[in-house]
């Protein structure tokens, strides 16, 4: 079977987020299927496919509304607008439907499209329904834009993110209409879409390694606490304006936080332990780090991989209830809880007695669930068995 994997920004091989993180897992998992998977969409401005022969590249743009200019941001909403597309979706309109149909004729003779999340699908939605698809989505988008709509700080941005809420609910539920399979990240995902039932979707439980941690002995400690993130990403933002107003407060001065990532503007703490240290060389040294990962997540659908990757490496954690959706496990060492005193007290108790466990039986067993739910999508898509019949 040969699929085209439809997705906003092809992988370069760097896993610098939790979205790329999540494809990489399920490209692999679908090519340990046996699949033929050629990936279709943008790269990054400077930053090549890291699988050239089995991608087909539409040009490099930077969708990040960040680092945007004024002027660019402003040229995003008005194409909004005007073509009735989403904010994240009209980012990617900048080929016609004649080039993006021109590519996948350039993909070759092919079996189905995986369509990876809502943006790429959304912004070219007409060009897909010449072939049978499984549709992949990473969160329950429009739920997202209503928190984020919630949590924003002016008129002109909740109106923005309820305005991106409406379309994106419309356009998830036309979406898993359309496909044969839906794939979420978490439980709770399938009956937000309308899509409970096993005949109709799984869930994916994801990986963020293809082989499992190696122990690496004892641990360098070099601060009580470890975060890192995409913290521009508003349902991010939102866990960690609630980790820094509610539960640093609690922490005695003397505990030490460090958060990496690319911050927005306006993120502080008084509290004389937090430092912000930007973007690190190296993640997983970074985290390894820390005697405790807090975890969160009060935001958001999906899964949070941050989780997945504590968990895989074995390390302390303190997580919100948030933060373990989409996982069905806990391990011996992670308090759960969403009390910020209490959320604040384990995280001083953990820090204070560091108790590493093995990361490698988690890992094997999301490798073999996320196989079987693989397996289970393919079969419903297998245009091969249609022939047959």
């Amino acid at each position: 079977m040969h699929l085209l994997f439809a997705t906003s920004i092809v992988p370069d091989g760097a896993l610098a987020s939790g979205y790329e993180i999540a494809n990489a897992a399920i490209i692999d998992a679908l090519r340990r299927a046996g699949v033929r998977v050629t990936v279709i969409g943008f790269n990054w401005p400077g930053k090549p496919a890291v699988d050239p022969e089995n991608t087909i590249v539409l040009g490099a743009i930077d969708v990040r509304t960040e680092s945007a200019s004024p002027r660019q941001k402003l040229a995003w909403v008005a194409k909004a607008m005007l073509t009735g597309l989403t904010f994240a979706s009209v980012k990617l309109r900048v080929v016609s439907d004649a080039d993006v149909r021109a590519a996948i004729e350039r993909a070759g003779p092919f079996d189905g499209y995986v369509l990876n999340s809502v943006q790429f699908a959304g912004a070219f939605e007409g060009l897909f329904g010449d072939r049978p698809s499984i549709f992949v989505a990473h969160n329950v988008e429009h739920r997202s834009a209503e928190e984020n709509a919630a949590a924003a700080g002016s008129a002109l941005q909740r109106w923005l993110f309820r305005r991106e809420a409406r379309l994106l609910e419309v356009m998830e539920e036309r979406l898993c209409r359309a496909a044969r399979f839906v794939f979420t990240l978490a439980e709770e995902d399938r009956a937000a879409l309308g899509v409970a039932s096993d005949d109709r979707s799984a869930v994916l439980p994801l990986v963020t390694r293809a082989e499992a941690p190696t122990k690496k002995g004892p641990r360098r400690i070099d601060c009580d606490a470890a975060l890192i993130g995409t913290w521009t990403w508003q349902p991010n933002r939102i866990g960690l304006d609630w980790f820094l107003t509610k539960v640093v407060p609690h922490l005695r001065p003397d505990f030490r936080i460090r958060i990496a990532g690319n911050m927005p503007s306006g993120v502080a703490s008084a509290h004389p332990g937090v430092q912000f240290v930007g973007r690190v060389p190296d993640a997983q040294a970074f985290v390894r780090g820390g005697a405790v990962i807090p975890l969160i997540s009060t935001a958001g659908s999906g899964v949070q991989l941050k989780t997945i990757e504590t968990f895989e490496l074995g390390l302390p954690s303190v997580a919100t209830g948030r933060s373990l959706r989409g996982i069905g496990y806990q391990p011996q060492n992670c308090v759960v809880t969403d009390d910020p005193v209490a959320f604040a007290s384990a995280l001083e108790a953990a820090a204070a007695d560091v108790r590493d466990v093995d990361g490698s039986a988690f890992h094997g067993r999301q490798v073999r669930a996320l196989d079987a739910a693989i397996g289970l999508g393919l079969e419903k898509l297998d245009v091969r068995q249609e022939v047959a019949a």
